[in-house]
């Protein structure tokens, strides 16, 4: 059962969020008069959902808006960049609702106020923040949790937000302070998950709490490594270059199939030239075959000195 709150306020990803639905992965904020910058209301959308979708499975985009429903859980209609419309189903599963609004919603959110929102996860090192990237199941969390055990500091996973600065530096602006994490990664790691909560449907991934270790200030994006698996036996660090750069930045653009369709595939190629050409981008392919995310830390650590 959604159970649901008189609005409060929220800071994730960068934005001041007032919501009618829990959201206790973000950074609560007290009312200081300050702009609302997204609002995240409960509404009933199933008139209009059922007059505009094709099948259970679409996504409709129409001027500013993106409307899609996740069985069992909800409609979601995500509006203008600063407004999210969720249509309950009874008996609905608060946490599945919540994944949902911590993802696709909030992905489609930067897009919609031209943030580039790329997938993956972004640690604080020397100063600046290293984007890891890569599909699904590449990596990317348990590699960011091998550099928090070493005790830096972690800005977002799963959705990394980035913006440009006044002089036209890329910057990674924190999301909230959670991690996913597969239950295999925290045996390696030695923590104990018997106190975590378990994503929806997914029992054996777990939210990880890292508020001690959760950067808050934004941070110029130092360099940008793509995860990919490899059969090989060593780990092995290559730069990306000339157009595959660009390739590669869309590859890993959170949600890319709705750039094209919300008509923004000009602002998209723009974002990424401009970040192709600041800062350096490397394919870092792990063995599948064996842990490796301690020794990945290293061969990162190794690449940034080399190149600055």
């Amino acid at each position: 059962m959604l159970s649901t709150v008189n609005k409060v306020l929220y800071k994730g990803f960068g934005l001041l969020v007032k919501s009618e639905i829990p959201l206790p992965e973000f950074i609560q904020c007290q009312d200081q008069g300050e702009t609302v910058e997204v609002s995240v209301k409960i509404n009933d959308l199933t008139k209009t959902w059922s007059k505009l979708a094709e099948n259970e499975n679409s996504i409709i985009v129409f001027e500013n808006n993106v409307m899609f429903q996740v069985n069992g859980a909800a409609i979601y209609l995500i509006k203008n960049g600063n407004k999210i419309l969720v249509s309950p189903y009874e008996g609905a599963d608060e946490d599945q609702i919540r994944l949902y609004l911590l993802g696709t919603c909030m992905g489609v959110i930067l897009q919609q106020r031209k943030v580039l929102p790329l997938h993956g996860s972004v640690i604080a090192i020397d100063g600046k923040a290293y984007a890891f990237v890569g599909d699904s199941g590449a990596g990317k969390s348990t590699l960011a949790s091998a550099f928090l055990k070493k005790g830096y500091q972690l800005l977002t996973d799963d959705v990394i937000p980035i913006q440009f600065s006044k002089d036209g530096c890329p910057v990674v602006i924190p999301s909230y302070p959670h991690q996913k994490l597969w239950q295999q990664s925290l045996d390696q790691f030695g923590m104990e998950s018997s106190q975590l909560r378990p994503l929806f449907g997914r029992e054996t991934k777990f939210a990880v709490p890292v508020n001690s270790q959760f950067l808050q200030s934004p941070l110029e994006l130092g360099g940008i490594f793509e995860l990919v698996k490899s059969t090989e036996e060593e780990i092995n660090v290559q730069p990306i270059q000339g157009l595959e750069r660009l390739h590669t930045l869309f590859k890993h653009t959170y949600r890319n199939f709705l750039i094209s369709r919300a008509g923004l595939m000009d602002w998209h190629f723009a974002t990424t030239t401009l970040i192709a050409n600041k800062v350096d981008l490397f394919q870092l392919q792990r063995p599948v075959s064996h842990f490796t995310a301690n020794d990945l830390t290293k061969v990162i650590l190794d690449t940034i000195q080399q190149s600055s």
